[in-house]
């Protein structure tokens, strides 16, 4: 057998190379795309045998996929997937500037560093790691490193579903990210695996009024009625929905911390805000999954100070549950008034599956042999990933990038967050659980 511990220490390596690239997505077609990064990718996939291809959606738009042959090819194969692009970052607001891909303090810094190029690094480690012992994984592969997906994946995931179906045609499962990390609750550690998420609803408001002097009274002043339905809907209070995928982790957290939960009973709602409020910072992860959301994001109106426009614009931030979809829009459109309309920027599904069969077994096996005595549960992710797409093709998707977290990390406050940063332990121990993984998946 190969010497492991080079390519154990290499997933460190290969996320500060990934954080250098910049990729950065500012959702407008201006940023330099995701290329660069991806024949990295492209040339560390073809170093095991992989074969490959760099496909664009649009100039520098950059997706990799590669198929991976495994022990038993007469399953289906498993998709793995991950996405190259990161969102902006001002570096002046940075401890250490945010593209360096800097270790310190036992950390790797840099814009990507948690969302998701460590789960990007980790997988392609991985696979490293079974080549240089000269290990297949227990199925064959379908490994996708998309572009786009901080913008909704319309030159990532989605152009990839609508173009080149046949690359995913024979696959039922997958796994993305933002699940498989821990949290820990009263000193017991929780590993989260992602079975649920929410709906996305990026709409654009437009009142439309009259334009005027702005000495003079207007009763149809578009800005005011804009900043009427912008308030409604921000103020909105929206009631707790409690899906199956929160209440398996509001009672596993309730039967940790001593705290009653039922919830099928008249005091669910009010118990599981409670536990949420308990769990303390990961409770900012999981609160919003237990209703809709509506946060006016961005304003546009007007063009001199004394004059009245014809129009303004506002931008929301919608997301919604799995079933909820339809009551969501009802009561956006009774929120906004009779002088605004909706039009829909981005609009994508919700997800839901179930939290059994043999792919959770091999997750949960591969997090227990690393972490004995942890447990592992099912979450719902209050944002979105490209698992939403691939959905569409009838593949059960999950969220399994794994990391064991210090408990007194802020996790979710790095998502997009100031001084992103993830510990080079977890780093190491994601390799060594997704390697597990792979062998029994």
């Amino acid at each position: 057998m190969k010497d492991l511990a080079p390519v154990n220490d290499r997933v460190v390596d290969i996320c500060q190379t990934l954080i250098r690239f910049a990729s950065v997505n500012p959702g407008d077609g201006t940023g330099p795309g995701e290329r660069a990064a991806a024949e990295y990718v492209a040339t560390a996939l073809d170093g095991i045998g992989a074969a490959p291809r760099i496909v664009e959606a649009a100039p520098g738009r950059a997706s990799v996929i590669a198929r991976i042959p495994g022990r038993d090819r007469s399953r289906p194969p498993l998709l793995v997937h991950g996405h190259l692009d990161v969102v902006p970052a001002n570096a002046p607001d940075w401890t250490i500037p945010p593209f360096a891909g800097e270790v310190r303090d036992d950390y790797l810094w840099g814009r990507g560093a948690v969302d998701m190029l460590d789960m990007d690094s980790i997988i392609v480690s991985s696979l490293e790691r079974l080549h240089a012992s000269d290990e297949l994984p227990a199925r064959d592969l379908v490994v996708v490193f998309t572009a786009d997906e901080e913008a909704g994946a319309v030159y990532g995931a989605h152009w990839l579903v609508d173009n080149l179906p046949d690359e995913f045609s024979d696959c039922t499962e997958a796994v993305g990210e933002v699940g498989g990390f821990s949290i820990t609750v009263a000193d017991q550690r929780l590993y989260l695996i992602e079975t649920a998420e929410k709906g996305i609803a990026w709409m654009r408001l437009v009142a439309d009024g009259t334009a005027g002097h702005g000495s003079l009274k207007n009763a149809d002043n578009a800005v005011v009625h804009l900043a009427q339905a912008v308030a409604a809907i921000g103020s909105h209070q929206w009631p707790v929905y409690l899906s199956s995928a929160v209440n398996a982790l509001l009672s596993e957290s309730a039967e940790i911390l001593g705290m009653d939960f039922n919830p099928a009973g008249s005091s669910a709602r009010e118990e599981a805000e409670a536990i949420v409020h308990a769990l303390g910072d990961i409770g900012k992860m999981i609160s919003p999954t237990l209703r809709n959301s509506s946060n006016p994001t961005m304003l546009d109106a007007g063009y001199k100070l004394n004059v009245i426009p014809g129009q303004a614009v506002a931008h929301v931030d919608g997301r919604f549950l799995p079933g909820q979809r339809d009551e969501f829009f009802a009561t956006i459109d009774s929120l906004l008034g009779p002088h605004v309309r909706r039009e829909s920027y981005h609009d994508d599904i919700a997800l839901e599956t179930t939290f059994d069969g043999d792919l959770v077994t091999a997750m949960t096996q591969a997090l227990t042999t690393h972490d004995p005595g942890a447990r592992v549960v099912p979450y719902m992710l209050s944002g979105g990933t490209d698992g939403k797409a691939f959905s569409t093709l009838g593949i059960r998707c999950f969220g399994f990038s794994p990391l064991k977290l210090p408990p007194d990390l802020d996790f979710a406050a790095l998502f997009h967050g100031v001084d992103e940063r993830v510990p080079i332990d977890s780093l190491k121990f994601g390799v060594e659980v997704f390697s597990d993984f792979l062998r029994q998946c």
